[in-house]
Formats: C-alpha cells, structure tokens, sequence
C-alpha cells in the first residue's frame, strides 16, 4: 500500500512544484538566501535538500575543490564556499545557472558556474568533492524543470553517470543522496556494472520517508 501511495504522490508532487514555482520564490538556510526560479528543483517541496545541507557543514571544506554536480538553485553551493570550499556548479538548466550567479553575489560567494551535461565540460578538472542530487522517477523528462525529477525510462541519467564517473573517482570523495522512493537497488546495479559500489554514510527518516547519503567508491575489482 505504501508503494502505490508513493506512486501517486510522487508525480502530484511534481505538478504542485510546478504550479507553486509559477513565480520565483525565497529559500533561506542559516544565513543564506537564494531565489528560485520557474522551472529550478524545489528544495522548500522536499527534504533531501536539507539532509545535504546539514551533511557537508560536517566536512572539512576549507580550501577544497567541491563540485555540485545538477545545481539547481545552488543553496549547498553557496554554503559550501561560505564553508571556505573552492565550488563549481554546473546544470542543464540555464535559468538556474543565471540565478545561482545572482544568487552567490547576494551572498558575498564566488562560485566557479558552468552549463555542462553531466561532466561534459569539466574534462581535465579534479574535485576534492562531488555533491549529487539526482533526478531519480523512471519517466523520461519532457521539459527542462522535468530533468530535475525524471532520469529516464530506463534510468538513462545513471547509465550516462556512471559510466563516466570512475575518471573523476581517484582522490574525490563522492557523494549521492537518495529517497527510498527510488528503486535504490535498480541505481546500484548500475553503479556495480560500471565499477563503483555504494556505501551508506547516513539514513535519516522525516515523517515517512527515508532518505540515504551514499559515497560512491571504487570496487575493489579496479
């Protein structure tokens, strides 16, 4: 019963995103504010955000390169730098990176922001940190504010991932968060085919849903 509430609730959850962000709208976590734009991942509609948040104030982000790989409104970008990291945000959305460029003036911030397709303009780069909030609801994505919630009939984001993320693996550590709303079992298998595996770094449950940060690691077969 629980599963198919989700299903139905899921993609409700979607169309509200869509209809509450008709009009930018303020996020704020301890000292930083950014807008989000029509179109950009609602992180007031989830919780996963948050979880990130809290997660990376407790890592040693002085004077290191972190990457937010799907930046969307850039909030952990700009509270890494605030953290002292040295950031690079990149997404599809060019609204979104627009607004994240205003957005880390208003809080005093300088972030590295690039348009890039996954890693595709970030040949040659290193990163400390890599920071994933993937869209992870089996549908294929139909407009640009979708791509933030849909990886694909058949998980393509991860396919595309994961095949190319082992280049960026050697001395970065990498971090995923999830819901068990996704077929977290389905994202490993992939994950596993390509040479990386999964490790739990924490489990958090807020009312009825659990979410995961995994860092993603090298199997030990490479």
């Amino acid at each position: 019963m629980k599963a198919i509430i989700k299903r139905i609730i899921s993609p409700l959850l979607q169309k509200a995103s869509g209809e509450y962000l008709k009009k930018r709208r303020k996020y704020s976590y301890r000292g930083v504010s950014v807008w989000v734009e029509p179109t950009v991942f609602p992180p007031f509609l989830t919780i996963s955000t948050k979880l990130l948040l809290q997660f990376i104030e407790t890592l040693p982000l002085a004077d290191k390169k972190l990457l937010e790989l799907g930046c969307g409104c850039g909030v952990i970008s700009i509270l890494a730098a605030k953290n002292g990291a040295q950031v690079t945000a990149i997404d599809i959305n060019e609204t979104a990176l627009e607004a994240l460029r205003q957005n880390a003036t208003d809080n005093n911030v300088t972030i590295s922001v690039h348009y890039s397709n996954l890693f595709g303009n970030l040949q040659g780069k290193t990163f400390d940190y890599i920071i994933i909030n993937p869209p992870y609801y089996p549908k294929a994505p139909q407009s640009i504010a979708e791509n933030a919630w849909f990886c694909g009939e058949d998980f393509e984001y991860f396919e595309s991932l994961f095949l190319v993320l082992p280049e960026f693996l050697s001395g970065t550590e990498t971090y995923m968060i999830l819901s068990e709303d996704c077929d977290v079992d389905k994202i490993k298998a992939i994950a596993l085919k390509n040479g990386m595996a999964f490790e739990l770094v924490q489990e958090k449950k807020v009312v009825t849903e659990t979410n995961y940060i995994f860092q993603i690691v090298r199997t030990s077969s490479l």
